[in-house]
């Protein structure tokens, strides 16, 4: 698999978020699309690549559009009245650079984004839409797409690296891109606005990720760690390039956030397997179906119907940065570095880019 930290894109923004990182991000995997639009955004054109034809479509001109649809690994596009036939569909500035698009599911979705775009097939008659990002860039947008609505700056500050050090030391996790646009990985969204506390969070950390033996490490977070943070083998997952350590996290351990639920004895014993198999229910029933691994578990007999009550704490897996506990530190005072410290024990803090104003 060749390397995708690639060549430097045009940035979404200027300034201090400049970086010459860049990753690939298989984006709307969730929507299985067999059908896709694509149009320009704000006031640049897009350059749209099929076979050996270009086509560049302006921008605030809502006709004009790629519609594309696939058959088996075949794209029919049409586009400026022509309808094309290829098996692959590249869109750039006119300078070959990243540029702002919005890509469309009919009746489903539409989003924008910056970069440079790559469309291929998928597997089972799907189109797969892939996005080379600055890094920056994706860092703000997962930023604002992981964080909850008035989380204090040190604490978007921490959150940034978290996720910029997982985008650094966790390539390669999909076959034919980096990562993609869901908590699989990372939630990403659209970016952000220049004035967003997710930009300014971001350029205040440009370039740190952390680092464990001098190497950066896929880091994780979790929404509510319920009141002390858990450790992969705990949850029945591998080690990798950092052990992690349980660690107290105070308002989780004094206020937790309490949950019930009920399941079929059959989930409850899939749920004993750990994270993969909590995983595994949620996807069946709902990702909130079982918020947490952190719970007591006791049979039920309800109407001749046995089922298993849930009483649990916390939201997410429990492992790395808490981030409830992280803004609750940041309300009291703690610095970025303060709460990355608490959180990450025995790491280091590295610079994979030019110093800035920090």
């Amino acid at each position: 698999m060749p390397r995708r930290f690639i060549l430097p894109l045009a940035l979404l923004l200027s300034g201090p978020l400049a970086n010459a990182q860049a990753i690939q991000i298989g984006v709307l995997g969730l929507f299985h699309p067999q059908e896709l639009t694509l149009s320009a955004a704000h006031s640049e054109a897009v350059l749209v690549t099929i076979a050996d034809q270009s086509f560049v479509l302006a921008p605030n001109t809502p006709r004009d559009i790629a519609r594309i649809k696939i058959t088996g690994k075949t794209f029919s596009i049409e586009i400026k009245g022509q309808i094309l036939q290829a098996k692959e569909i590249r869109a750039t500035s006119r300078a070959n650079t990243a540029v702002a698009f919005v890509l469309s599911v009919p009746e489903k979705i539409s989003r924008q984004y910056r970069g440079s775009l790559a469309i291929t097939a998928a597997a089972a008659n799907t189109i797969q839409p892939i996005i080379t990002m600055d890094l920056e860039t994706a860092v703000a947008s997962a930023v604002l797409a992981e964080s909850a609505p008035g989380t204090p700056l040190e604490a978007l500050k921490a959150q940034s690296i978290v996720t910029r050090s997982y985008y650094v030391g966790g390539a390669g996790r999909h076959e034919n891109f980096d990562f993609c646009d869901l908590t699989h990985c990372q939630s990403l969204r659209e970016p952000p606005a220049p004035d967003s506390p997710a930009v300014q969070a971001t350029a205040a950390t440009q370039g740190l990720v952390i680092t464990y033996g001098e190497k950066p490490i896929a880091t994780m977070f979790t929404r509510s760690c319920g009141g002390r943070t858990r450790t992969p083998a705990e949850l029945g997952l591998p080690t990798k390039s950092y052990p992690y350590f349980a660690v107290l996290c105070d308002i989780c351990h004094k206020n937790p956030i309490r949950w019930t639920r009920r399941v079929s004895t059959e989930d409850a014993a899939i749920l004993a397997k750990g994270e993969a198999g909590r995983l595994t229910v949620d996807r069946r029933l709902g990702w909130h179906a079982v918020p947490s691994n952190n719970f007591a578990a006791r049979p039920e007999n309800k109407n001749d119907n046995a089922q298993v009550l849930l009483e649990g704490i916390g939201q997410g897996h429990g492992i790395g940065l808490c981030q409830r506990g992280a803004s609750a530190m940041a309300r009291t005072g703690a610095t970025f570095r303060e709460i990355l410290a608490h959180y990450f024990p025995n790491t280091s803090l590295t610079s994979i880019a030019p110093p800035s104003n920090r």
